[in-house]
């Protein structure tokens, strides 16, 4: 009799431990978001400018701001703009902030930070940004003041649809916490209420060169009426020997 209830308490023990054993296992387990990654972002970009070149390669007129669903709100600022006064107050880098800095002409250099952090740098106006893992203790933790970059977390999300069983991804990124500042040169703002979600993927290339996608949807309550939405590109370069920082400029 006490042999079997030896080994009841045994099985018991076992039974009551085993989802608290499998949940350990699979912590420990548990990938980084580096090694989790479908796709490959790392290396130097360089911009392909294949939608509204005229707002981006040159700086748009004063009081331009076609395709931008600004609100009345926004109007005022965007016919008040003087670049001469955003350098006197040190607001020269409002038009590198994450929600228009993607489709400054440039190139880009991403890097792993850390196994849980990818890093983006500019080299148009000398940008930084940091993208947490959802899952890590970064992004968990406090929003910090608020910055051009402001707070990034990212998802990778599966390749859905035909391409679900041949890999792939992308990775989704949310920013927030953000300094107010401007969706184009020239002006036409995006309060520090506004959210930026974007969507970056990889494409091959005929040539054999790899194209970067990078979908950036732009939503503030303030001073657009709805989803502002823009899809620059970036070509994959060998290397860096053409990355060339930058200063901001409130001009160009």
């Amino acid at each position: 009799m006490r042999t079997w209830s030896a080994a009841a308490t045994v099985l018991l023990l076992l039974v009551l431990s085993g989802p608290t054993a499998v949940r350990a296992q699979q912590q420990g387990a548990a990938s980084s978001a580096r090694d989790a990654a479908p796709i490959d972002l790392t290396g130097y970009w360089v911009s392909y400018v294949t939608e509204n070149w005229r707002y981006r390669m040159v700086t748009p007129a004063k009081g331009e701001y076609r395709r931008i669903p600004a609100s009345p709100a926004a109007l005022p600022l965007i016919n008040a703009w003087d670049p001469a006064a955003d350098e006197r107050a040190g607001n020269q880098c409002k038009s590198y902030g994450a929600g228009a800095i993607m489709s400054v002409p440039g190139r880009l250099h991403i890097t792993w930070q850390d196994a849980d952090t990818l890093r983006i740098e500019t080299d148009a106006g000398t940008q930084t940004r940091l993208f947490h893992a959802a899952t890590s203790a970064t992004s968990a933790t406090s929003p910090g003041p608020r910055s051009w970059q402001g707070e990034s977390t990212a998802t990778w999300e599966p390749a859905t649809g035909g391409n679900a069983g041949g890999g792939g991804g992308s990775l989704r990124v949310v920013t927030s916490n953000l300094r107010a500042g401007y969706l184009r040169k020239n002006g036409v703002p995006y309060s520090e209420r506004a959210t930026v979600t974007e969507h970056f993927d990889v494409a091959p290339l005929p040539d054999g060169g790899r194209l970067l996608l990078v979908t950036t949807i732009v939503e503030d309550p303030v001073y657009l009426t709805g989803p502002y939405v823009v899809s620059p590109h970036f070509k994959k370069e060998p290397d860096g020997s053409r990355w060339d920082p930058t200063p901001c400029s409130s001009t160009w």
